[in-house]
């Protein structure tokens, strides 16, 4: 069950109606106007960027693209959350640090890497060893 809001200034939304009986046939807050143009702004600069040239279809889609984000960024701005606290968020999220997954790959280079022995084979240690005790009990003797 959804409780309706007890503070009356949450059921104001800031729209503008226009003049008595010739209202627009949508209702937009005036957040809306601003990030819209601001959108539309930054599509035009992409687009010319990418070498797409000014002409009506490019226009009309510019302008379906501009009213859909618009619509999307608007969906998280709302009088708890305003617009300014919801681009410093996005900005927080995406400058937080995060663990690294891939491993870090280094350069060896052959001149310092040291040369380890190769293991004898177990009949050559044990070769070795006598060997050496061998040689301790020929000194105890002499």
């Amino acid at each position: 069950m959804r409780l309706p809001v007890d503070d009356e200034i949450y059921n104001v939304n800031a729209v503008w109606l226009g003049p008595p009986n010739k209202t627009l046939p949508f209702r937009a807050r005036y957040v809306a106007y601003a990030v819209g143009a601001l959108v539309f702004v930054i599509l035009q600069v992409i687009e010319r960027r990418l070498g797409i040239g000014l002409g009506f279809f490019s226009l009309a889609y510019s302008l379906l693209v501009t009213v859909g984000l618009t619509r999307l960024i608007l969906n998280v701005v709302d009088a708890d959350r305003p617009l300014a606290s919801a681009i410093a968020g996005f900005a927080h999220e995406v400058g937080a640090p995060r663990q690294r997954t891939k491993p870090t790959v280094g350069v060896i280079r052959p001149a310092r890497v040291r040369a380890v022995p190769t293991r004898l084979s177990r009949a050559q240690r044990r070769a070795a060893w006598q060997a050496t005790r061998d040689e301790g009990t020929q000194e105890v003797a002499a």
